[in-house]
């Protein structure tokens, strides 16, 4: 296993951890002292995190397989990770982070931009 190939593995695991441990603390811990805004904040990055917690595990069965490469989980796991982070520490913390969460979006977008070329390259041959 190369170390870009468990890298992404290592953050799609996190993302998923963060994502199912830090939507259930806001749902049963944070539901009656946090605002409907933060509670947003807190679902929406869950969401992203799990889902492209998915999406980097699909990615690394495609990279296994020869169809795209390893690159494209690790910028779906990083770009969640960011933009959750963030979002999270909006949320949690009162921290303004600027750009930070649209990085994690570039990210993300890097990794299914990565996955298309390597479908349109691999379906070329």
């Amino acid at each position: 296993m190369n170390i870009l190939f468990r890298l992404a593995l290592i953050l799609a695991a996190l993302d998923g951890l963060l994502a199912v441990g830090i939507g259930a603390f806001a749902a049963h811990g944070l539901k009656a002292t946090a605002t409907a805004y933060q509670l947003d904040l807190i679902q929406t990055a869950s969401q992203y995190q799990m889902v492209h917690a998915a999406a980097a595990l699909g990615a690394l069965w495609l990279a296994d397989r020869g169809w795209t490469s390893a690159v494209a989980a690790l910028a779906l796991a990083a770009g969640a990770f960011v933009f959750g982070g963030a979002l999270y520490a909006i949320a949690l913390a009162d921290l303004s982070l600027g750009m930070v969460a649209p990085v994690g979006g570039t990210l993300m977008l890097i990794g299914w931009a990565w996955i298309l070329i390597g479908a349109l390259v691999k379906a070329g041959r």
